[in-house]
């Protein structure tokens, strides 16, 4: 079996393969490049030492069986017998589930999680969006601080177990998106500086030195994530990623690295015959992320957009601290702008960065579905002291009226794990560093970070504690029939309702943001929503309201409240905390 390793400062280079120990030559063709052959199959530990230094993992491991810190395995990929072939499926017209392994069960395996994805089936969702799966430290943790960007946590279940989780899901009519980070690795066990320019001190990001984009070595720096991102797609069936934080890879190329890895997941999905698309979280609201490379873009397929969160979650919490402040102000006319913009910020002042931000997205060159709308994230509920959701606050008329909104609006909906039925579970901020200064770091970091909002030291859940992690873990035992389950039953009935929905009612998924029409009343707290001949009215006040939706005969086709369908003026009278959803009839 052939092995190779980019170590372009060694002056030599070996190979420990199960029981043999070898030198690698210089590869004649390849700079920096070292290769060598040694008998192996599927399972051999191996590993390189770089100028007679430790044993270390493969940069491009496909397997860790022991952790981050311990040898590489090989990986036979044609080992695994797909059990069905997956046509594909793109991403206009989704509905996504952001979905964290490791507390989507309390077994926290993907084998465990596979066994729940009928639930998601019968949803109506058709994308399971899953945070990271690359190795780190200890066995539970959100997956942000993973080190060997090629394999999958051992404690997950390993390559295999992730080829049975998306078999699983195809089989369902699921497709399967991964979560990866390439604007930095974990603080334990990342060995990639042992083997070369990895990261610089060029630039600074709030890890510490950037990933290597643009400064001497970074072809093969460029190319090792593009690789990666290639294998996973190709080797696992996944149908898409998402790119973690772009904002914070810094590139100073005339081609960027986005631009470079689009063009190369597009010609892949050329190859595979099958769609395959990128989803950036970005904070820029910059619209050439998104924007094909054709028109001058990056060409990404679409991003997470924090603006519709930010404008919803002050619509319905009330909340205006931190990054809130601006879309508090007016939160409906703030909801009203990015739901027919995009962009809340899109040039306009931003107190919190106390500068402009953004750019105007052009609404006739860019669909409404390359933007992700969400009314809870793993970031929004875990950053929180508590980890609470909004299920924790809202009355459950004011979390269906979030639902209605995200569901039936313009954008690409996705819903974090256990929403749909208003888990009572809080989602923490859990670790498991093996490194005990690190882990007490940690610790000390996160408390020190809310004493400066208010919190009281022993307020703020202990990220190492295994209680953390255990209090995350879905409850599946609330959607079980009972008088105590009520709401839950009803909540998750309210969401396959929309979901089932915006699958059969076109309007709802017409990619157009300028034929969308919002009115809402400030004060009132209403809005309504108008996506061609579907009207969606939300009341979030606790008073009924008169909303002028200038339809005179409507059918109701989803409602949380009974409803009356307007009269002759057009007017709906909408209960209190209450929504619906009504077509020209």
């Amino acid at each position: 079996m052939q092995f190779e390793v980019w170590a372009p400062q060694a002056d030599r280079v070996t190979l420990q393969c199960g029981d043999s120990t070898r030198a690698l030559a210089r590869d004649p063709d390849r700079p920096g490049w070292w290769t060598g052959e040694a008998e192996a199959q599927d399972g051999t530990r191996y590993g390189f030492a770089v100028d007679d230094g430790p044993v270390l993992p493969d940069p491009r491991s496909r397997r860790q069986p022991d952790g981050p810190d311990g040898l590489s395995a090989v990986v036979d990929q044609g080992r695994y017998a797909w059990r069905r072939d997956w046509a594909g499926r793109g991403l206009p017209g989704a509905v996504l589930y952001e979905l964290h392994v490791g507390t989507y069960t309390r077994e926290g395996t993907l084998d465990a999680a596979a066994d729940r994805l009928g639930h998601l089936a019968e949803l109506g969702i058709t994308h399971v969006e899953l945070m990271p799966l690359c190795p780190f430290p200890g066995r539970h943790g959100w997956g942000y601080e993973g080190v060997s960007l090629w394999a999958v946590h051992e404690p997950y279940g390993g390559p295999e177990a992730l080829k049975r989780f998306v078999d699983r899901a195809h089989e369902l009519g699921l497709g399967v998106v991964l979560d990866v980070v390439h604007n930095h690795l974990g603080p334990s066990g990342n060995y990639l500086p042992a083997f070369g320019p990895y990261f610089t001190d060029t630039h600074q990001t709030p890890w510490g030195s950037a990933v290597n984009l643009d400064a001497p070595g970074s072809d093969e720096v460029r190319a090792f994530l593009v690789d990666s991102a290639l294998a996973w797609l190709r080797d696992y069936r996944l149908d898409g990623l998402r790119l973690d934080a772009v904002h914070a890879l810094v590139d100073t190329r005339a081609l960027h690295f986005l631009e470079e890895l689009s063009t190369a997941v597009d010609d892949l999905a050329a190859d595979l015959g099958r769609p395959l698309f990128l989803i950036a979280e970005s904070d820029l609201n910059d619209p050439r992320l998104i924007r094909t490379r054709k028109e001058g873009g990056l060409g990404l397929h679409a991003q997470w957009n924090d603006d519709f969160h930010h404008a919803l979650h002050t619509t319905l919490t009330g909340e205006g601290q931190g990054y809130y402040a601006d879309f508090a102000r007016a939160p409906l006319a703030a909801l009203a702008k990015t739901l027919t913009s995009g962009y809340f910020h899109d040039g306009t002042y931003s107190s919190f960065r106390g500068r402009r931000h953004g750019r105007p997205l052009d609404r006739t060159h860019v669909s409404a579905h390359r933007l992700l709308g969400y009314s809870q994230t793993h970031d929004q509920i875990g950053n929180r002291a508590l980890g609470d959701r909004l299920s924790a606050a809202l009355s459950p008329g004011l979390l269906a009226c979030g639902a209605a909104l995200t569901l039936t609006g313009p954008l690409t909906p996705m819903l974090f794990m256990g929403e749909e039925w208003a888990a009572g579970t809080p989602w923490q901020f859990f670790t498991d560093h093996t490194d005990p200064e690190l882990a007490d770091a940690v610790r000390r970091g996160r408390r020190r970070e809310f004493a400066a909002h208010g919190w009281a030291e022993e307020e703020v859940p202990d990220p190492q504690d295994p209680a953390t992690r255990e209090r995350s873990c879905l409850d599946w035992s609330e959607l079980e029939p009972g008088p105590d389950n009520a709401v839950h039953t009803r909540v998750l009935a309210w969401y396959r309702e929309l979901i089932a929905l915006r699958h059969r009612q076109a309007d709802l998924t017409d990619p157009d943001l300028a034929a969308v029409k919002v009115a809402y009343d400030e004060q009132a707290r209403w809005l309504a929503l108008g996506r061609g001949d579907v009207r969606v009215a939300v009341n979030l006040g606790k008073d009924p309201a008169v909303i002028p939706l200038g339809l005179r005969r409507a059918r109701v086709l989803a409602a949380w409240e009974p409803v009356t369908t307007p009269g002759a003026d057009g007017l709906l009278n909408l209960p209190g905390e209450s929504c619906v959803v009504l077509t020209q009839a």
